[in-house]
């Protein structure tokens, strides 16, 4: 019964997760200060930001700055000898599947807001940041989020047009 329960909260968080991603919360409402935007179109792309993970349990850089409306092509690299994670979430969002992913570390991903690499390899996200405020990086693989594998992109408002 116990395994049980855990399967169940499992599934729960992974679930919500999935709801982020798609750009609504867990009640299934799509506020926009709940999403964290969108998988994006490759012919949408504005620019190209280049990130590096690395075994000191960094991103580099780890703070970015983007526009409302904005999509990006993310070149990640694992310069590193571990497996680590590039995803995209609200904060409480990474912290709940963090708390997953120490209970199943070789949960694997496969979302448009999840990018996970082997150590040498590099990958590409396209995310577009249809909603203002800040959207969380983190690698959830269990002891990389604690020691600060994280990050954060600051999506700035959309200026309105003058009247």
């Amino acid at each position: 019964m116990k395994h049980a329960k855990t399967l169940m909260g499992f599934l729960a968080t992974c679930l919500s997760l999935a709801a982020v991603a798609n750009g609504t919360h867990s009640g299934g409402h799509g506020h926009g200060a709940d999403t964290i935007g969108e998988a994006g179109k490759a012919e949408e792309v504005t620019r190209t930001v280049e990130v590096e993970m690395r075994d000191s349990m960094r991103f580099i850089p780890a703070r970015f700055a983007v526009k409302q409306g904005e999509t990006i092509r993310f070149v990640v690299k694992n310069s590193g000898k571990l497996k680590h994670e590039f995803v995209l979430g609200s904060k409480p969002d990474l912290d709940a599947h963090y708390e997953a992913m120490k209970k199943f570390p070789e949960m694997e991903h496969d979302d448009d807001n999840m990018l996970s690499l082997a150590p040498g390899k590099t990958g590409e996200m396209v995310w577009k940041f249809s909603t203002a405020g800040a959207v969380h990086v983190a690698c959830l693989h269990p002891g990389h989020y604690d020691p600060g594998m994280k990050g954060e992109i600051r999506v700035a408002a959309k200026k309105s047009a003058a009247r």
